[in-house]
Parts: structure tokens; C-alpha cells; sequence
């Protein structure tokens, strides 16, 4: 059994006002999802991408635009989408306060296909 303690695992700064942490993934054992959460200052967030693999977006706090092609929706706390595998999608903190949003995928692995190329594609490695 593996346990891992989510208060010990690092942020890090995904891109500028994007503070992110991997609670699980292949970076720590995980062999079919992966889990992590953000924390995005107002009008910050995720840039237009797409993963092979579904992925649910849940807002834990604030208000966030949330796009799949070019369909938008205003989700706030308690509330998520499910992106289905291989459609272009992102969101923006559209409130006055830090938005707190939760990413799960259907891979241990984050991958991930950016319009911006300079965006990192690959994260949370397995170790070893």
C-alpha cells in the first residue's frame, strides 16, 4: 500500500500565475490516473491543449471559463466537466478571487498537445 501525504508533495510554478501540485501519478506509483490541482490567479489558467485520454476538471474554488472546442461554459465551486479524449480544450480564472480547480486523467502520465508549442508536454514522470 502506498500512501502518500498531498501536504508533503511540491508546488511548483506550471506557468506565470499557474501554482500547481500532482497529488498522484506515475511520479509516485500510480498505474492508471493521474491527480493533480492548480491554483490560478485571475485570468490565468490552462492554454488551449488536448490529451488521448478523458480528463474531469472540477472547481473546487472560485469561478472559471471552461472551453472544449468552441463550446464555453462558467463553472464554479462544485461543479465539473468531463473532457472527453482528443478535443481541444483549456479555462481561465474568470473571478476576482484564486481560483482552486482539480484535474483528474485517465493516464498516469500527464501528456498533452498545446497550440503553444512551448508549453512543456510531458510531467510526472515514472521514477526510475
Amino acid at each position: 500500500m502506498r500512501i502518500v501525504d498531498v501536504n508533503q508533495q511540491a508546488s511548483e510554478e506550471w506557468r506565470s500565475g499557474v501554482k500547481t501540485r500532482m497529488r498522484a501519478s506515475a511520479a509516485n506509483s500510480a498505474t492508471q490516473l493521474c491527480l493533480f490541482e492548480q491554483w490560478c490567479d485571475p485570468g490565468h489558467g490552462a492554454p488551449n491543449h488536448l490529451h488521448a485520454v478523458e480528463e474531469v476538471l472540477c472547481v473546487r474554488e472560485g469561478q472559471a471559463d471552461v472551453w472544449i472546442d468552441d463550446k464555453h461554459v462558467t463553472l464554479t465551486s462544485g461543479q465539473l466537466v468531463i473532457v472527453p479524449a482528443g478535443r481541444k480544450h483549456g479555462f481561465s480564472n474568470t473571478g476576482k478571487t484564486v481560483l482552486h480547480i482539480e484535474s483528474t486523467l485517465a493516464s498516469p502520465v500527464f501528456e498533452a498537445a498545446y497550440d503553444d508549442k512551448r508549453e512543456t508536454p510531458r510531467r510526472w514522470l515514472p521514477n526510475g
